[in-house]
């Protein structure tokens, strides 16, 4: 179970040993091992920012209960932003969604009592991530349990996802997503030569919320970058457009970023630990995004290189 941190507001790490959602959702499991994984690879970078770091353990999912799990992820969130941290979650399947988005609820509905708050939620991922199973929520569910959770709490709902890949979404997850007004890039679209214009759909995306929420599903990069993913890209995204587009993110929104997490990072499958590497390389990016108090002060991209 993680631990609540003692000291002045910084930057917490949170695992989320998980992968009954993968299980669920016929993939390969092995992303319970992804925090252990990516704190290892983390181990050898240096630190250049300016808040302390707190390592608050991880949350298990041992019993097949997966709701029971993500609702400890959300009260250990919510508890922690409520002490004035940001926090980086290490995943675990990409059902981490849900309780990355439950937590960060709970706190704008404590602390925002009488506004509705206009979340954003960034996802840089090879599929919507949007079935419809009503029986069984999974890995691949995240994202329609966090709209019908905004339905349910008269929120809108801001979902915006950069590197789908058109031949593993249906058509019917197309209509969902058109549906819900979801902003999103085919992997495809995503080249360094169409860069502008990936950054101008980014930029009105998040014009139009007042907080982010940033999740990376490792799936989202090739085979060769990500090998240990629970279903390796053909195509993928280069590591250099993702960081690309993660830097645009951090240097010009004007938002706060609250939570960042990784997701399907899979140990079982990596090969000469490259994914964790590349795991480890985007969480590093990800603290200076969450490492700058209220969108204020933030690093150029030059600092960040």
């Amino acid at each position: 179970m993680p631990y609540s941190p003692h000291g002045p507001p910084g930057l917490v790490l949170l695992g989320f040993a998980c992968d009954e959602g993968v299980r669920r959702n016929k993939g390969r499991v092995g992303a319970r091992g992804g925090p252990h994984a990516i704190r290892r690879a983390l181990a050898s970078k240096a630190w250049h920012g300016a808040v302390s770091v707190y390592d608050c353990g991880d949350v298990t999912c041992l019993d097949g209960d997966l709701a029971g799990a993500q609702c400890r992820l959300a009260d250990a969130i919510d508890s922690c932003l409520q002490q004035g941290h940001r926090v980086v979650v290490l995943g675990g399947g990409h059902e981490v969604a849900y309780g990355s988005y439950l937590g960060q609820a709970q706190y704008l509905s404590k602390c925002q009592p009488n506004r509705i708050p206009r979340l954003g939620i960034l996802n840089f991922d090879a599929h919507f991530d949007l079935r419809n199973n009503a029986a069984v929520n999974s890995s691949g569910t995240p994202f329609l349990q966090i709209a019908q959770d905004c339905e349910r709490r008269g929120w809108p709902f801001h979902y915006g996802v950069f590197g789908i890949c058109q031949d593993a979404n249906t058509r019917s997850l197309f209509d969902r997503a058109r549906a819900l007004g979801v902003t999103h890039v085919l992997d495809q679209e995503l080249t360094p030569w169409r860069l502008p214009e990936a950054r101008q759909t980014l930029h009105a995306f998040l014009g139009e919320v007042d907080s982010l929420y940033i999740t990376l599903c490792l799936d989202v990069l090739p085979a060769g970058q990500a090998p240990g993913v629970s279903a390796p890209a053909a195509r993928g995204v280069s590591l250099e457009i993702i960081e690309s587009l993660l830097l645009h993110t951090i240097t010009e929104a004007s938002c706060p970023v609250l939570v960042a997490d990784i997701a399907e990072l899979n140990p079982d499958h990596d090969q000469d630990q490259r994914t964790a590497k590349v795991a480890a390389r985007l969480v590093h990016l990800l603290t200076h995004a969450l490492s700058v108090p209220n969108g204020v002060d933030r690093p150029t991209s030059a600092a960040l290189r």
